[in-house]
């Protein structure tokens, strides 16, 4: 299938022979992306601020916000920067959070809001199984001084994607507000505002619309925007600051990642150029299917059942051949163009691969038949898991 299911355009591999990336972001990004980076902009000059402007129009656009009550606040720094952002700037001081965890993500979040001082009370799930809306229903319920409820859409560390919609229904149902860790979904999962509600949600530069690493934003309604200001821990993390400076000024309050903005909104043109949320989506759904279909050809198994399966980034249990190392499978597959990733599993051994940045279906293939090679290589026959790993994943069935 063409990588480009709108135009019919063949994605361009590499253009500097570098590996591709199988991994959640920073990922492998067009050349016209990389190379919007040559010309350098004046942070005050009047076209940067309009590329600003643009910027955030778009993510607007993207969200669905046709009615004007959210607005995008772009923050320099990691996604982590964004997600502390968030945390810091919509939770008041005396509010208490819930936080969902089914990874590392999810934890991230808890130690997040142990530096920041507000209360919190966790579901967690372990390594990948998902909350559930009746459990938050059930949660909520016996803790009436919950004001919040904060999720991960995709936690990466599994590759799950989490019920965002059931979960939603559970905390507006009983009067309490979501806050959304979208990262790595927004731009290629359904994750606007009329696809499940939410106070606001962040995602940065180098996931899915497929731009390099340097900013994270937050889409948040405005009304949380207003009701922000003086509450947050951080000069440098102060949503409601950024929003008001940028609003005001059309300019970022300190230094911005001015190549990154202008790689970005190529990005986005390819994103738009592609369908949008809709077409991304569909290339990264391809490449997960092609790929699981020949990974389990080889013998390997997911950790994840079909159903939970996200289009971005898929967990494989290690084989359980006495010859299979990863250190060395990794190397194996670097040097035939591929990097993968590592598991975080605690119970079995895995790794993930991932499915998005600019590859398609012919790049999957390739990646099945560099896994096949580099067994052979290793003397691996095959792929097959420990009977460890099956029994954890049947857990998940039941």
């Amino acid at each position: 299938m063409p990588a480009d299911s709108k135009t019919n355009e063949v994605l361009e591999a590499p253009r500097l022979g570098e590996p591709y990336l199988l991994t959640p972001g920073p990922l492998t990004t067009a050349f016209s992306v990389k190379e919007a980076m040559l010309r350098d902009w004046g942070s005050w000059d009047g076209d940067f601020r309009g590329m600003t402007a643009e910027l955030r129009r778009e993510l607007l656009a993207i969200a669905g916000d046709e009615s004007g009550e959210y607005d995008c606040v772009p923050m320099q720094g990691s996604g982590s920067f964004s997600v502390e952002a968030m945390l810091g700037s919509f939770i008041p001081r005396d509010g208490k959070v819930l936080v969902l965890m089914n990874g590392a993500y999810g934890q991230r979040i808890g130690q997040t809001l142990k530096y920041l001082g507000r209360t919190h009370v966790s579901i967690d799930k372990g390594d990948y199984m998902p909350p559930r809306g009746s459990e938050v229903a059930a949660a909520l319920d016996a803790d009436p001084a919950i004001t919040h409820v904060v999720v991960v859409h995709c936690e990466t560390s599994s590759g799950i994607l989490n019920p965002l919609k059931e979960i939603s229904e559970a905390v507006y149902s009983r009067g309490r507000k979501l806050l959304v860790d979208s990262m790595s979904a927004f731009g290629a999962v359904p994750a606007g505002v009329d696809d499940f509600r939410y106070e606001a949600i962040v995602s940065s530069a180098n996931k899915c619309i497929e731009g390099v690493p340097g900013f994270g934003f937050v889409i948040a309604r405005k009304s949380e925007l207003e009701a922000a200001k003086d509450r947050s821990h951080s000069l440098s993390l102060d949503v409601h600051a950024q929003w008001a400076y940028m609003n005001k000024t059309g300019q970022w309050r300190f230094t911005p990642p001015t190549h990154v903005v202008a790689a970005f909104l190529e990005a986005l043109r390819l994103h738009r150029k592609e369908g949008g949320v809709a077409g991304r989506g569909a290339r990264y759904a391809n490449n997960r299917d092609v790929m699981v279909a020949g990974m389990r050809q080889l013998g390997f198994e997911t950790l994840l059942g079909d159903e939970w399966l996200s289009p971005i980034i898929v967990t494989f249990f290690s084989p359980a051949h006495p010859n299979f190392n990863f250190e060395r499978f990794y190397e194996l597959m670097k040097a035939r163009g591929f990097i993968i990733y590592p598991g975080k599993l605690t119970v079995v051994d895995s790794f993930r691969i991932g499915c998005i940045g600019q590859m398609d279906a012919q790049v999957m293939e390739k990646v099945v038949a560099a896994a096949a090679e580099s067994l052979a290589q290793m003397g691996v026959d095959t792929a097959t898991p420990p009977a460890l790993a099956l029994a954890e994943r049947a857990r998940l069935a039941a």
